[in-house]
């Protein structure tokens, strides 16, 4: 497991940091390929695999808007994901208008697909617009780093010093010495990337900074975690050999990215 987890990992990460550095086009195209497949895994889990309600025109639409919200991310700003955002909302119940007679399970569909929207593209759209910011390429490596870092730390802390179960309920391989761990190497890596790349940040801001952003994405892990053990399902997809599915290599980057966007737009 731990070699299949390297391996794919440093396979990844050239075209990661590659697309990443182009930014435009290529970046959107790598965010847009990981946020269809995490949105497909994200209806696998939350539909418990059902092909009946995986399989349908909310869904797909779900898809399309994905897309499209990404797109306006770059091309128009946020005001015009918000617009989309909210069409999804209104498209979405105004068709279960006109079927619900036919098929009652539709309200569930549409609770569940406007809810993987907000999830999955509102939240990497976030990073479309930071990367589209004029030190957008620094700042998203420095918040993948930190982020990384975390899930890195905790991961083989919790596996080799972990006792303490952090949220047994939900998932029982976590331990409170991996979280403490992962926030570690959060602060770590963030006053590192302070101090070469952002010297004029204030450090009260920063380390705050830091610290959200770690909480925030162990938050995410957990909150997958509980989605997956609500439908008794251990990986969200087989796609990355030793990670699981791309929602498990994401799940922390969905929820620390609304922290980047708060800091870098607004506090720093």
């Amino acid at each position: 497991m731990h070699l299949k987890r390297w391996i794919t990992g440093l396979s990844a990460l050239p075209f990661l940091i590659l697309l990443v550095y182009l930014g435009g086009a290529p970046f959107i195209l790598l965010v847009s390929i990981a946020c269809v497949c995490s949105l497909w895994e994200y209806n696998r889990i939350v539909f418990n695999a059902d092909r009946r309600m995986m399989y349908n025109a909310v869904t797909f639409w779900g898809y399309l808007i994905s897309l499209g919200i990404l797109v306006a991310a770059y091309a128009a700003g946020p005001p015009s994901v918000i617009f989309l955002v909210a069409l999804n909302l209104v498209f979405s119940g105004v068709f279960s208008v006109f079927i619900y007679k036919t098929n009652p399970a539709v309200v569930e569909i549409i609770q569940k697909q406007v809810m993987g929207v907000v999830y999955i593209p509102l939240s990497l759209s976030l990073l479309v617009t930071i990367r589209h910011q004029p030190e957008g390429l620094t700042w998203i490596f420095f918040l993948l780093a930190i982020i990384f870092a975390g899930d890195i730390s905790a991961y083989y802390v919790g596996s080799y010093l972990g006792r303490r179960k952090l949220s047994p309920a939900i998932s029982p391989g976590k331990t409170i010495e991996g979280a403490i761990g992962g926030l570690v190497a959060n602060l770590l890596i963030g006053v590192v990337g302070k101090y070469f790349f952002f010297p004029t940040l204030s450090w009260g801001p920063a380390l705050i900074f830091f610290a959200a952003a770690g909480m925030a994405g162990q938050a995410g892990d957990l909150f997958e975690s509980e989605m997956k053990r609500s439908s008794k399902i251990k990986d969200s997809g087989g796609l990355l050999p030793g990670h699981g599915g791309f929602l498990d290599r994401i799940d922390a980057l969905l929820f620390a990215s609304p922290v980047a966007y708060l800091f870098i737009g607004f506090i720093f």
